[in-house]
């Protein structure tokens, strides 16, 4: 790949990765009620998740989800739905969260995993981003190496804006002691997962 190609492609993914989406909402809420460790280590289940759908898309079979109306529409609504889920759990949380031992979290490790890679892979346009956007930039003289290389830069920068979040959650959480501070930025979180939810529903497959 040139690195005349790369230099445009850089900037352009790093502020994909940097845009305030559901993840990085939930690793910056999870910092906050849980600490920056716990959001940090269960953001793994994310870039897993992507991995897998750069994985899919190197090989092919990533259009068959830019292609297909209803394979579209079936990880939409699944995604959406579970988007949805979440912030009515947020709403719905107790406020004491924080009171408890700090650094412990609201949720178990595990469980907190399973919703960043649950909340990745329910988002197609993720995927729509490989299969898109990747190809942008991809050398045909060397089609596996520069597929390989886009795709590492992305968990790289993907990596270090769940450090940002984390971090910026974190700084929050030390506000947020007081149970009706909590609350709120429960509510406030759960109804904007929500509207990403409701966002999603809206989103439309691309046509050629």
């Amino acid at each position: 790949m040139p690195f005349e190609t790369f230099l445009l492609f850089a900037p352009a993914c790093f502020a994909i990765n940097m845009a305030f989406g559901p993840n990085n909402l939930l690793s910056l809420t999870n910092a906050a009620r849980s600490g920056i460790t716990p959001a940090i280590l269960a953001a793994a289940g994310r870039i897993v998740s992507f991995a897998i759908m750069i994985a899919i898309a190197g090989v092919g079979l990533g259009a068959v989800l830019a292609t297909s109306e209803t394979v579209f529409t079936a990880v939409k609504w699944a995604g959406a739905a579970y988007l949805v889920w979440i912030g009515i759990n947020l709403i719905r949380a107790k406020a004491p969260l924080l009171d408890s031992e700090p650094g412990k979290p609201a949720l178990s490790l595990r469980k907190l995993t399973l919703q960043e890679l649950w909340v990745a892979a329910g988002n197609p346009k993720a995927i729509l981003v490989f299969t898109a956007f990747f190809p942008q930039f991809v050398d045909p003289q060397a089609y596996a190496l520069s597929f390989t290389i886009l795709g590492l830069t992305f968990l790289v920068f993907e990596a270090f804006a769940i450090v940002v979040y984390s971090f910026i959650g974190a700084r929050l959480g030390r506000y947020l002691r007081k149970g009706n501070v909590l609350k709120w930025f429960n509510r406030t979180s759960g109804a904007m997962m929500i509207g990403f939810g409701l966002a999603l529903m809206f989103t439309r497959r691309p046509t050629a």
